[in-house]
């Protein structure tokens, strides 16, 4: 069903060609229903790769998604035009009297400096708090999960001995939990990081419930607060494309990169990629969105106090 986007998105065109349903904002204005408020934080270098890839995600289900995308004024993004982001980005400080059902906190590529180093961190703080009285459920990925339990439960990301980079299998804990229906035993995912949350602290926190990790990668997906909190450790948003970029980008600057584990067929960067994640991140994010936000959402979304 519809994602809305504004009319001049420039990834709309890309989405379309896609066969995905896109929605302009003057036919969703006419539909007699309440669309679902979904706020994406991008704090992702290239935002228009990550605009097209989280609403291709967001896509796969029956309700209709109305995104905001937002940003940080303690940022200025170098790899974005200027013009793209103050068009269609809305800054914190004009949505935080709003209310979402449903947000997201993007990863970024900051993670082998300390949270508070970050030139954006207070600002940061200050939205995931906001998050706590002004949306349904919150949705932290890769480096934003990291971040997130973090700042709300104390635990601090480590440093790994080498990059976890690769699509890598993983197995569902607890497959009750709506947020892993329709999951297989084994699923995959890709990672691309150099730090973790390590599994055996997030275990012994009994405010966090682990429903999917990973021999190979560690904690994969976890949640806290009946889903009002959830954190995904990797990228299941990611296109086909996107680790071979990423690897052939680091390879050009001569860095010391491992080619992606369980990415190109025979291992050889020369052939295309195996897509073998989008089938369980559109169930994610279907997930996400029917159980932890269209279910328990009120209504009159602007007339709720709060969702304590």
């Amino acid at each position: 069903m519809p994602i809305r986007v504004q009319n001049d998105l420039p990834v709309k065109e890309i989405l379309e060609q896609e066969n995905i349903f896109v929605m302009d904002e003057y036919r969703a204005a006419h539909q007699q229903i309440r669309p679902i408020s979904i706020g994406l934080l991008n704090l992702m270098p290239l935002k228009e790769d990550t605009e097209l890839q989280i609403l291709r995600s967001l896509s796969n289900t029956p309700l209709q998604v109305d995104v905001t995308f937002v940003r940080v004024s303690s940022h200025v993004s170098k790899n974005t035009s200027t013009s793209h982001i103050y068009k269609f980005y809305e800054s914190f400080e004009s949505i935080k009297n709003k209310k979402f059902d449903g947000f997201i906190i993007t990863g970024a590529p900051v993670e082998q400096m300390p949270f508070e180093e970050v030139d954006y961190w207070e600002e940061l703080k200050e939205i995931m708090e906001w998050t706590k009285t002004n949306v349904t459920s919150t949705l932290h990925l890769c480096w934003g999960a990291q971040a997130g339990i973090y700042y709300h439960y104390g635990i601090d990301k480590v440093m790994l001995s080498e990059k976890k980079f690769g699509v890598f299998p993983h197995h569902v804990r607890d497959r009750k939990i709506p947020l892993v229906r329709g999951f297989d035993d084994i699923f995959y995912a890709p990672h691309s990081r150099h730090t973790e949350v390590p599994l055996k602290e997030l275990e012994a926190d009994d405010r966090i419930r682990i429903l999917a990790d990973s021999d190979e990668a560690g904690v994969f997906l976890c949640m806290a607060e009946e889903g009002k909190q959830v954190f995904v450790m990797g990228h299941p948003e990611y296109d086909r494309m996107t680790l071979d970029t990423e690897y052939k980008r680091d390879c050009a600057k001569g860095l010391d990169i491992q080619i992606p584990i369980n990415y190109y067929p025979d291992n050889n960067p020369d052939n295309k990629p195996n897509l073998l994640w989008r089938s369980h991140a559109n169930t994610l994010y279907s997930n996400w969105l029917n159980y932890y936000v269209y279910q328990v959402t009120p209504y009159n979304l602007y007339g709720a106090p709060d969702f304590s």
